[in-house]
């Protein structure tokens, strides 16, 4: 409720504004009928004749109709305007509340984020702290810890990133990649895909050589492949593709998920938009991978679509290009 006050306060004065026009209009409508009587009256006392009287009575009400389609001019463009203006007003108000509960949800979501694996950690270190554990077990148990610190480290990079983006201060390192030696070595490596590797199925297709930022495109690639598996059941598999057509290296995420509305496909790149679907609602997330994704994908000067994946799912494809 405190989130619609300003759009409350601005209805008020919208009524109040139109109510003030209704007023002037009426005045106005009174004011000229009082002058053009006063005016007969004066025609009527200052002519003998009457077809003088009958001539300026004429003249007379032609200046009328022509003062009134004057004035019913000028408050068809007041009204406009103000039409206009309640439309833009209302609708940067609608947009200000949305990014207000967005940013709400956001600091919710971060906070969970944030103490859950923190939360983990220390369970674990405190298991190893009072327990004699054998090797394989600490071996395990190491592997979840760091699993875990790698996704903090993954969530304060996106918040970092995010800013960064925002305030333009992304500064790109490119080099030359074969695009699916690139996608293969940043798989391997995270540590936040430890556990669902076997998941995620690499097809190269045509490979590609291409100029690109290591480290801008690992969050792009890690993003579109954590959005994959949180919007799919623990089974079903993400797939890699990598191709090449004509001038351009492509990148395509499949995943076969619960997929997207049209609705969420125009704002999926959104700074914190999250699906409002029911099944989504209640999985993890901050609203950024994909607001993130988008920009660094234009930053490579490449596009990014998405399309239904069949016979479910949903499929982010981006293209790079090729020198």
């Amino acid at each position: 409720m405190q989130n619609n006050r300003p759009l409350i306060f601005f209805y008020v004065l919208v009524v109040y504004v139109l109510l003030q026009f209704v007023w002037w209009a009426y005045m106005l409508f009174n004011l000229n009928n009082e002058i053009h009587l006063l005016k007969l009256d004066l025609i009527a006392n200052s002519f003998s004749s009457i077809e003088q009287i009958a001539t300026q009575q004429a003249e007379l009400d032609a200046k009328l109709r022509a003062r009134w389609i004057m004035i019913l001019g000028e408050g068809a463009v007041f009204l406009s305007l103000l039409a206009f203006g309640i439309y833009r007003v209302r609708k940067t108000f609608k947009q200000e509340i949305l990014l207000s509960r967005q940013q709400q949800n956001f600091l919710l979501s971060v906070t969970h984020e944030l103490k859950t694996p923190l939360a983990s950690n220390k369970l674990f270190l405190q298991t190893l702290a009072k327990h004699e554990l054998s090797k394989e077990k600490q071996a395990e148990i190491i592997k979840k810890a760091i699993s875990d610190v790698d996704r903090l480290n993954s969530l304060v990079d996106n918040i970092l990133l995010s800013a960064r983006i925002e305030n333009g201060e992304m500064l790109l390192n490119k080099e030359e990649f074969h695009l699916s030696d690139l996608v293969n070595s940043i798989i391997n490596q995270s540590g936040q895909l430890v556990f669902v590797k076997n998941r995620i199925n690499v097809q190269t297709i045509n490979d590609a050589l291409v100029e690109l930022d290591r480290n801008a495109f690992s969050s792009i690639l890690l993003n579109l492949i954590e959005n994959a598996l949180k919007y799919s059941n623990s089974e079903s598999v993400v797939f890699v593709e990598i191709d090449k057509k004509e001038n351009k290296a492509i990148l395509r995420v499949k995943d076969e998920g619960i997929g997207m509305s049209d609705y969420d496909k125009r704002n999926a790149f959104d700074k914190f938009y999250r699906s409002g679907n029911e099944e989504t609602r209640n999985t993890k997330g901050t609203g950024l991978g994909l607001f993130i994704v988008n920009n660094l994908v234009k930053w490579h000067a490449g596009t990014i679509k998405i399309y239904d994946n069949q016979p479910k799912g949903s499929i982010f494809e981006i293209q790079f290009p090729i020198k």
